[in-house]
């Protein structure tokens, strides 16, 4: 492997070197007969003396993004000996899309397209159980205050995605530079993920509590589930901006921060231990349900009898759904194919929907499948579609008379 095909180093130290070597090797054309163009570095690679009227040719730079080294990139002297100057960007230019993999580039498209497309749909979905879940002032309780509070937290995430695409993804320049707005971006975006999971977690820890401990006090309840909810994330975050930023070098502190850094693990730490807790608690869950069926008939409502409230095993159900798909992508990143491996498009395609549309499933499980929610919308519906018809009926007067031969002493109607 060549020193420019590790990705370890640096690409600013590669430039570097290649603009050293390539003034360092430079030949004097002084003395040659003809026309010749200089030599002359472009920013990524480096072009040799060339006669006049020619064009000169060498293999794509192996060390940016996108390129495939194995595709070739051309650059033409002209004839009065000065190299070819593009008149709409006023600037000396090399023509480099030759060395992108327009297959491959398709193919990131259509993942980014997937991604836009369940990032928004999941956004409506979890701005409308929002709403809904807002109006209905008689479903407030915890329960439907964590469900809000997850909401809210895969929305403001869904967003960031949205604006990440729209702001930065096709902005070659915006990475190149660094800029310190995309960098808070990028840290936000991911602070905002994990609390999907820290939100995840309290799902799981208050259908425990409120199992095994029936009597506890719920607003404590929701203040440590606020505290964990968004306190993990945040946290989180705060440890990983300055350790990153103090102890990162090369590649960890360019392009935004999205290439990988050994300082990820930071991150990636507490999403895998709400996924671990979760599961604990929800095979601890199903047992105490179990038990507490095989004592007596479930009830509806929150308190007395043996078994578990209906509404109770309907959150169980969305939490046993959800625990698993949240936690999808962990499970499958050390199955991940290495790049270029026929299975290495499926896996990202998968990927790329499992994830964009995670939303969608917490607003439909949590929301549009939730009984209570369900009867409000009928109520609702039923109130505001009632309209008596005009001629129906009119007013009616009951008379209660005497009858002139009471019977056993009571009145006839």
């Amino acid at each position: 492997m060549s020193e420019e095909d590790n990705g370890g180093i640096d690409p600013n130290i590669i430039i570097e070197k290649r603009k050293l070597e390539c003034y360092q090797n430079a030949t004097d054309t002084s003395n040659k007969e003809g026309l010749f163009c200089p030599t002359w570095f472009d920013g990524w690679s480096c072009w040799p003396e060339t006669p006049a009227g020619q064009i000169a040719n060498q293999s794509c730079p192996s060390f940016v993004a996108g390129f495939e080294p194995n595709n070739t990139v051309y650059y033409k002297c002209e004839p009065d000996g000065s190299w070819y100057f593009h008149e709409p960007f006023n600037k000396t230019w090399v023509n480099y899309t030759t060395c992108v993999n327009t297959e491959d580039l398709s193919f990131r498209r259509v993942v980014v397209i997937i991604d836009s497309v369940g990032y928004a749909v999941s956004l409506i979905a979890l701005l409308i159980s929002l709403a809904l879940l807002f109006h209905f002032k008689s479903l407030r309780c915890a329960r439907i205050l964590i469900h809000m509070n997850l909401f809210a937290s895969f929305a403001i995430n869904n967003f960031l995605w949205l604006l990440w695409y729209y702001l930065v993804f096709d902005e070659t320049e915006i990475f190149i530079n660094n800029k310190f707005w995309c960098i808070a971006l990028h840290t936000v975006l991911y602070s905002c993920l994990i609390s999907n999971y820290s939100w995840m977690l309290c799902e799981g820890v208050y259908l425990h509590t409120v199992l095994v401990w029936a009597f506890i006090s719920q607003s404590s309840l929701l203040a440590w589930m606020m505290v964990i909810g968004w306190g993990i994330p945040l946290i989180t975050t705060l440890i990983y901006v300055p350790v990153r930023a103090r102890f990162g070098e090369g590649n960890e502190l360019k392009m935004c921060w999205i290439k990988e850094s050994r300082f990820d693990i930071i991150q990636q730490i507490p999403v895998a231990a709400t996924i671990f807790l979760n599961l604990i608690f929800l095979i601890n869950i199903v047992r105490v349900v179990v038990v507490k069926l095989r004592m007596g008939p479930a009830n509806d409502g929150q308190g007395g009898g043996g078994g578990a409230s209906r509404s109770t095993l309907q959150a169980l159900r969305a939490t046993l759904l959800l625990v698993p798909l949240l936690g999808l992508n962990f499970l499958l990143t050390p199955f991940r194919p290495q790049g270029g491996h026929m299975w290495e498009n499926l896996y990202d395609l998968v990927s790329a929907i499992t994830t964009s549309f995670q939303g969608l499933c917490v607003a439909i499980l949590f929301c549009f499948c939730n009984g209570e929610v369900q009867a409000q919308i009928k109520r609702k519906w039923r109130t505001a579609t009632f309209r008596p018809r005009a001629n129906s009926c009119t007013v009616t007067t009951v008379s209660f008379v005497r009858s002139s031969y009471p019977h056993n002493g009571e009145e006839k109607v």
